[in-house]
């Protein structure tokens, strides 16, 4: 597992780069705003679902509006 920060992350998002986004706080966080393509983090099954591919990058996130 790596770190990246939010520099890497925005780099990411604008480039285009094939990843999967997850959002790791609750609905109504994620109803309150998410970076753009975030899906909402509802479990593994749920991830097991969206990614096919094994070596698929996933980038976990979680931010906190307050």
């Amino acid at each position: 597992m790596k770190t990246i920060d939010r520099e890497e992350l925005r780099a990411k998002i604008d480039r285009g780069d094939d990843f999967l986004l997850l959002e790791v706080l609750g609905e109504a966080s994620y109803n309150r705003g998410h970076l753009p393509g975030a899906v909402r983090y509802e479990g593994r099954e749920q991830v097991e679902g969206l990614v096919r591919d094994k070596s698929a990058e996933i980038v976990a996130y979680c931010s906190s509006f307050t």
